[in-house]
């Protein structure tokens, strides 16, 4: 099974905090708190929908943002009535789990070739209203030729060795049709990492999921290919490589109007410094107000076809961080009990032989158990890759 971002780089959210990137900015200098006067609607729906052709959940989450200079969290947007049609007459009702976020049934999956829209009913708690998206068309999608990685020296020693060094991952790709021509990438990455202490918990693995809006357009390109393009770069600040690693990449189809739409994410992501700079609300959906067709609606209904792959990643790198270098808190000589062991302290050490018996203590539990940071459940596609 495919695994899809869990929230389009957390759709959501990242729109909310962008509504708030000129207020902060401003109160950082200032005394007294400015709102400036934006025309900004209250309470504008957000939308977070990706579709694709790979079997597995397909959601679809609703939220309410909040105007410039809000305190509260974004509200999800409950009780509504939400429908995914396609263009041979086929409706599908999702179903509301937690607050905000509507399900379709996992027989449900996408056809490439197809259109699909997305309708949402909500109840009197936001005025009745119906919105809608545009027929989007699930496109093809090659698959992902290889991804690969260099390693990036960033200090050497004085003989010139490498002291230090991260590491860049790259992606080809290629659409023989010509067909897709606009991409985008997001991936999961699993590192092994142990505790160096003979603690119960010494072994763990830990995952994350890319947090950056990764696109890239061939079309004013003779032909439909991609090289070198990176996919993420991994500092030698963190020990996601001293053990194992590996990242799951998946590529998506998008259309003109959705690589268009993420291009002017991205650019309020990177680029905001001013009240002047592109607003969320500035940046078109493909989703709008039935009754009120010129209400501001965040976010769009994403319909993609999507191809992953995975590497692992077995090499020496130098100069890689130690988490646990400071985890020896202080000595504990003889055998005399411990205040709060097991609460607060735990102990990562503890000599007996030869005389005089000592424990070494640390304060941090992620010292001594390696669940803090991660699980001890080994991944399947782990286990399947020796």
């Amino acid at each position: 099974m495919v695994t899809k971002c869990k929230c389009m780089v957390k759709l959501f959210k990242l729109l909310n905090k962008v509504l708030l990137f000129a207020f902060l900015i401003l109160i950082s200098s200032c005394i007294e708190q400015f709102i400036p006067l934006v025309g900004e609607d209250k309470d504008i729906i957000v939308v977070e929908g990706l579709i694709t052709d790979q079997p597995g959940q397909n959601i679809i989450k609703l939220s309410l943002s909040l105007p410039l200079g809000g305190k509260d969290a974004a509200k999800p947007l409950i009780g509504c009535i939400v429908t995914i049609s396609d263009d041979i007459g086929n409706n599908y009702s999702l179903h509301e789990t937690v607050s905000g976020t509507y399900i379709a049934d996992p027989a449900f999956q996408g056809v490439v070739g197809r259109s699909y829209t997305l309708r949402i009913a909500t109840n009197e708690s936001h005025q009745n209203l119906s919105y809608q998206s545009s027929p989007v068309l699930m496109k093809p999608v090659p698959p992902i030729d290889s991804i690969y990685y260099d390693k990036i020296v960033l200090s050497r020693m004085s003989d010139g060795w490498p002291s230090g060094e991260g590491c860049q991952i790259y992606l080809n790709t290629h659409d023989p049709e010509n067909i897709c021509r606009f991409y985008r990438w997001e991936y999961v990455e699993t590192w092994k990492f142990q505790i160096p202490y003979s603690v119960p918990n010494n072994q763990c693995w830990a995952s994350s999921n890319s947090d950056k809006i990764n696109i890239k357009s061939t079309s004013t390109f003779s032909s439909d290919r991609i090289e070198k393009h990176p996919i993420n770069y991994i500092t030698n600040t963190t020990d996601r490589l001293k053990i194992r690693y590996s990242i799951l990449v998946n590529q998506y189809s998008l259309n003109e109007n959705e690589y268009i739409y993420w291009e002017k994410l991205q650019n309020i992501v990177e680029q905001v410094g001013s009240l002047y700079d592109i607003t969320p609300a500035s940046i078109p959906s493909n989703i709008l107000c039935i009754e009120k067709p010129n209400e501001n609606v965040l976010g769009y209904f994403s319909v993609s076809a999507v191809k992953s792959k995975r590497i692992f990643i077995n090499d020496n790198f130098n100069g890689i961080a130690n988490p646990y270098s400071s985890c020896e808190d202080f000595i504990v000589t003889g055998s005399k009990p411990i205040p709060n062991l097991g609460v607060s302290v735990w102990v990562l050490i503890s000599h007996s032989v030869p005389p005089p018996p000592y424990r070494v203590v640390t304060y941090s539990k992620g010292c001594y158990d390696c669940t803090v940071r991660g699980t001890k459940i080994e991944p399947e596609f782990w286990i399947d890759a020796r």
